[in-house]
């Protein structure tokens, strides 16, 4: 699937999308016409949530939300949409040659969390093949890989303190990401000219240094000072944060030049490779 800001190609037909809540939600109605070639799609999609819902199924439209979309007259009119989730979902109860091929890589999926649980080790070398494929470095990968680590300490630990929603997961981040890098992660996204883009895929060996040690610090001192409930988290978010600032400034002074950079990975491989010719030069 290839995507721009507002359509999808699967199958080499056009899907509209929408990003909403930081993740992409796309046409049913669109989705159902790559898969089925129905000459009326809407009519398809009534039928297969009232044929679902009477073989005793989940009511398909309660995964839904009524996006406006840009339809064949030029308006923005209500279409019902969903995320990756639930469009997977919804595939899995059409019956379509079409979809077969998508029904089994989410088989293919499906087996594999479940070996990943088991043996959380498969999931690391996996993600580790998944960057490696991508052009990563091998060296990139392995800070990458540790920086998700102390990410997953430090999330788990806030949640054993009483921060427990997204919102504050959100803002404690943002605490140790403005006092390390003097930038919210979503300042720090557009600095670098991203979007929807996971920034952490985006930034080179300094940036994910320094981003580790300002939570990995904020671990330890969340530890150290027995932190409870969001206020005193995010005390300890900025401390930990002012660490790594610290750190990061003197590094600067004596490199004599930033280590935030605009420079991205949109063009991988093309950028890593330029990267890497220049460290070996």
């Amino acid at each position: 699937m290839e995507q721009n800001n507002s359509l999808a190609i699967f199958q080499g037909k056009e899907i509209r999308k929408d990003w909403l809540n930081n993740e992409w939600y796309f046409s049913v109605v669109d989705i159902i016409w790559a898969l089925t070639d129905s000459a009326d799609p809407k009519d398809y999609w009534y039928r297969l949530k009232k044929r679902e819902l009477d073989s005793g199924g989940v009511e398909l439209s309660t995964i839904c939300r009524q996006l406006k979309l840009m339809a064949e007259d030029g308006k923005m009119r209500e279409t019902d949409c969903a995320n990756t989730e639930g469009i997977f979902r919804i595939i899995q109860s059409v019956p379509s040659p079409k979809a077969e091929p998508m029904k089994l890589w989410l088989a293919k999926v499906g087996y594999e969390r479940i070996q990943e649980i088991e043996n959380p080790e498969l999931a690391q070398t996996r993600m580790k093949e998944i960057y490696k494929a991508k052009g990563y470095s091998d060296d990139w990968i392995e800070k990458r890989v540790r920086g998700i680590a102390i990410r997953d300490e430090l999330t788990d630990e806030w949640g054993k303190r009483g921060v427990k929603n997204d919102k504050e997961f959100a803002i404690l981040t943002a605490e140790i990401s403005k006092a390390a890098f003097g930038m919210t992660p979503s300042e720090y996204k557009q600095f670098k000219g991203l979007k929807q883009e996971n920034l952490r895929d985006h930034m080179n060996d300094l940036e994910l240094i320094f981003n580790m040690l300002g939570e990995r610090v904020s671990t330890e001192i969340t530890r150290k000072e027995d932190a409870k409930g969001f206020n005193e988290c995010k005390e300890a978010s900025k401390k930990g944060g002012k660490i790594a600032g610290n750190a990061r400034k003197e590094t600067e002074k004596e490199l004599g030049r930033p280590i935030t950079s605009k420079e991205n990975y949109l063009d991988k491989p093309e950028s890593l490779k330029r990267i890497e010719l220049k460290k070996k030069k």
